[in-house]
């Protein structure tokens, strides 16, 4: 499958994300500068409550950013229609889908609205990028199951289908690994390595998997309250002991070279 927009990275730059109530304005984050790049795999990590996904609604368009700039292929993200950013960034969200009488091909062919005409008919082209997403995730041994017969991996894999079938450079997912037993986790965020690499995808996702993220991403992003965003490869933010500052309590080690978490059971 033709990745669509070769070359397209996405750079913060002063960002300031949070909330406008009537009177008042909750800022979650500022002077947030960083870049995520096309053909990696960058990881989000954060304690609960930091701002993970207030960053990412604010980097998918769900929700105006307060200040600074995003930039999406070296354009600000405000000068993006809708029709566009549907054709540029794609968003695979933490929800369970609650879905009923719908197969695996019709859930992935979902993906290709963007690109439909006002009726929502396929093309041959449309059918053929589908079945393309479904072979590139391995799934075209499910292609005609109904989605609620599916696993909780065999579903997550169907949304990440599902986002390949936009055709978009950019895909954003928020904790697409947090209902997985562990080897499925494992395969979810492998399977989202290679994507980026064999398509160039730019992919970008938040979770709790710190181990697993430490093990395969690229690039590693930290969201902290009082050293705000640190962002490196997993070995340098171990270098710098960012990494050490997060993890570490009492009875909570962490490794530097093996990038590990050890429990000492006996303090």
């Amino acid at each position: 499958m033709e990745p669509n927009g070769n070359g397209v990275s996405v750079e913060l730059r002063g960002l300031r994300i949070g909330y406008r109530a009537r009177r008042n304005i909750k800022v979650v984050a500022e002077g947030l500068d960083a870049t995520i790049r096309q053909g990696e795999l960058t990881c989000l990590l954060g304690a609960n409550g930091i701002g993970k996904s207030t960053l990412l609604r604010t980097l998918s368009a769900f929700q105006p950013k307060l200040g600074g700039e995003i930039l999406v292929g070296g354009r600000e993200i405000d000068d993006y229609s809708d029709k566009e950013l549907s054709r540029t960034i794609g968003v695979v969200l933490t929800e369970k889908p609650d879905i009923r009488n719908m197969t695996v091909r019709e859930m992935v062919n979902l993906g290709r609205s963007p690109y439909t005409d006002f009726w929502g008919n396929y093309t041959e082209e449309d059918r053929q990028v589908v079945s393309e997403a479904i072979g590139q995730i391995g799934i075209s041994g499910l292609a005609e199951r109904l989605i609620e017969t599916l696993s909780d991996g065999e579903r997550q894999k169907v949304m990440i289908a599902k986002a390949l079938a936009q055709q978009t450079p950019v895909i954003y997912l928020d904790e697409p690994t947090a209902f997985l037993d562990f080897p499925s986790k494992v395969e979810i965020m492998l399977l989202l390595r290679r994507i980026s690499r064999e398509a160039q995808k730019t992919i970008f996702l938040s979770t709790h998997d710190l181990e697993l993220a430490l093990q395969i991403a690229d690039c590693v992003w930290l969201m902290d309250n009082d050293k705000g965003l640190n962002t490196g490869t997993p070995q340098q933010l171990a270098e710098k002991g960012v990494l050490t500052e997060f993890v570490e309590r009492k009875g909570i080690h962490f490794d530097q070279e093996t990038l590990n978490v050890r429990i000492d059971k006996n303090e």
